[in-house]
């Protein structure tokens, strides 16, 4: 295993195992901290075995023929502060196609039902208010519902579930071991308190066996604000183990600020199995890898390039209605496979393109991706690569974040600054109606670029 301590670190102590602990300077407060709970008891119900309990079944379903209901107690203690977030999270089973609706999510006033004697006969009613609900569902993946309305503090908590489907969808019960539901919960603040506008810095194609990304590394730490990663978090393969052994060491000190993007190469375990469990609820839903959340007047969008992205796609269709429900004057989003890049070993990933027309549609403003390990920023363009000042996006790759560098080959049309020989992180600093961009170069390097934009 591979030792690293981070750049800007005072003190560390080694542990058993080989795993550093370092000690961070920083002024900011402190950052969150997440606890996962277990249920304290799960089971579903079914309408037509009326007086059979599955309390110790290791699945737990909705369905509307039969009629299925489940439900969940998690007993909580042991926190302190504010919670910030609370996720209820799911796995659906590995020996089922999936469903169209992974059922309505309700709290409930009975927290004291009986897992092994709760049958259809006797069931709790699902009373409370509605936390949420799970769109479709496929088989072997994470979901989430959002219950920080409900879940404030410690206590016991219940939460029912019902489907209007006639497909039912299965998820792992907490007898199914590593695979049972979670109570997620963050207590803290997650992105540091700005002294003024907000801000947002990253790169992708990060963490491996060099030294690259704990030379970006030192650069987040000295910089507050929210975190971005573009893909490729850790390589080769994206496993637990590289995680561990590479991301953590470094860039995993801001891992309670960062809001990720999954690349190719943390597809390379399947489903990026390992990205979704060790950013858990940071990178949006598991198994979907899209999402998006707001700082100051922005709307920031961090897309998965690594699935479907055609016109019709559960993702486009997702990024339209989440930019039309949006109120903030300016937009921002990120993804792994670049659209534009002049780039020697990636050529353009033209199946992106109905990501950034969504985006363009909506007057979003900029983009960022990763995927060649360099650096290159394009003036404003339409989806086709024509110059566009009055609505086009200004992108950027990247790709510097900590990986060996590629080389540019054919210079594309409005590529207006590119670098391959420097590691560094782009910072954005997002005003109400206007952005700054800053390309911060490793210690020691003196390439830099910078400007600034206007909103749509």
């Amino acid at each position: 295993m591979r030792i690293r301590i981070l750049a800007g670190a005072t003190t560390a102590t080694v542990l058993a195992g080989g795993i550093i602990a370092a000690v961070l300077t920083s002024t900011s407060p402190a950052a969150a901290a997440t606890t996962t709970f277990p249920p304290s008891a799960d089971t579903y119900v079914q309408t037509d075995t009326a007086s059979t309990n599955y309390g110790t079944s290791t699945q737990i379903t909705v369905d509307n023929s039969p009629v299925r209901r489940m439900f969940l107690r998690f007993s909580v203690s042991g926190v302190s502060g504010t919670v910030s977030s609370a996720k209820l999270r799911l796995r659906t089973i590995s020996g089922n196609d999936g469903s169209d609706n992974g059922g309505a999510f309700r709290a409930m006033s009975n927290t004291t039902w009986s897992e092994t004697g709760t049958t259809w006969n006797n069931q709790p009613a699902i009373d409370g208010a509605s936390v949420g609900a799970i769109g479709s569902v496929t088989a072997n993946g994470w979901y989430e519902v959002d219950v920080t309305s409900v879940v404030k503090g410690n206590g016991t908590f219940s939460f029912g579930a019902t489907s209007s489907s006639t497909d039912g969808a299965y998820y792992d019960s907490r007898e199914s071991g590593a695979d049972a539901p979670q109570l997620v919960l963050t207590t803290g603040t997650t992105t540091p308190p700005p002294s003024g506008d907000p801000v947002l810095l990253g790169a992708g194609d990060i963490a491996s066996s060099g030294s690259g990304d704990s030379a970006t590394a030192a650069l987040v730490n000295g910089i507050s604000g929210t975190v971005f990663t573009t893909g490729d978090n850790v390589y080769t393969n994206g496993t637990a183990a590289e995680f561990s052994s590479y991301y953590q060491p470094t860039w995993g000190a801001f891992k309670a600020r960062t809001r990720p993007a999954p690349g190719n190469h943390d597809y390379n375990t399947s489903g990026a199995s390992a990205y979704y469990s060790y950013f858990g609820s940071q990178a949006g839903p598991a198994g979907q890898g899209y999402y998006s959340y707001n700082l100051g007047n922005w709307h920031i969008v961090s897309l998965n390039s690594n699935i479907s992205m055609s016109a019709s796609s559960a993702q486009v269709t997702w990024l339209r209605n989440d930019l039309a429900a949006n109120t903030r004057s300016c937009t921002l989003a990120y993804w792994h496979h670049p659209l534009f890049t002049s780039g020697a070993n990636h050529s353009p990933s033209t199946s992106t393109r109905p990501l950034y027309q969504a985006l363009y549609d909506a007057n979003a403003d900029v983009v960022v991706w990763g995927h060649n390990h360099q650096y290159e920023r394009f003036a404003p363009m339409n989806p086709s690569g024509g110059a566009d000042n009055a609505r086009g996006l200004r992108s950027f790759v990247a790709g510097m974040g900590g990986a060996d560098h590629y080389g540019f080959g054919t210079i594309q049309p409005n590529s207006q600054a590119r670098n391959s020989d420097t590691f560094g992180v782009l910072k954005f600093t997002l005003h109400s109606n206007s952005y700054d961009w800053q390309f911060v170069p490793q210690s020691g390097r003196t390439y830099n670029d910078s400007g600034t934009g206007t909103c749509h």
